[in-house]
């Protein structure tokens, strides 16, 4: 598949089948994560994977809604400040690393036929618990992983030339 057919057929997904996702897929897409560009290469972020039956109610105190959990997985990314490379004017990278990974998962998903939904909206103190995050780690973002009970909506997006500055701003 085309990269950029890719990226036009991702969506955030809602609604999820309780179909459990292939371990070969599972391992495809967490392989996508470890691939991707990290600054200096230092890869300052760690992939949780949860299997959410029996323990829906726990997971949906990291983010309270029903389609959180109705994937068979939940998977996180979590930026590990420790280990990441910073710039010179001392800003770290974990964060935006984490980032990445994350969205070469998502990516790595949809070409699989998985469905995810990027969740950013997640209570920090909960995922700390429910996950046994250390204090030295930060979770960036999660996402149900699993195959899709709903069809993708139309998608809105800012004109290109809105978003693209040439030369300066």
């Amino acid at each position: 598949m085309d990269v950029l057919d890719l990226i036009a057929r991702r969506y955030s997904v809602r609604a999820y089948r309780p179909d459990p996702v292939e371990e070969e897929k599972l391992r495809q897409v967490l392989e996508a994560a470890r691939l991707a560009p990290t600054a200096a290469n230092r890869q300052p972020f760690r992939v949780l994977v949860a299997q959410t039956r029996g323990r829906e109610e726990e997971l949906r105190r990291v983010y309270n809604r029903p389609w959180f959990v109705d994937a068979p997985l939940v998977v996180g990314v979590v930026a590990v400040p420790a280990e990441a490379w910073r710039r010179m004017d001392g800003k770290p990278y974990d964060e935006v690393d984490a980032t990445i990974a994350m969205d070469h998962l998502v990516l790595a998903a949809t070409a699989l036929g998985l469905g995810t939904c990027w969740v950013a909206a997640f209570d920090p103190a909960a995922a700390r618990e429910v996950f046994g995050l250390p204090d030295d780690v930060a979770p960036v973002a999660f996402t149900p992983l699993g195959y899709a009970a709903d069809e993708p909506r139309h998608k809105t997006r800012r004109p290109l030339e809105e978003l693209v500055k040439h030369e300066r701003w």
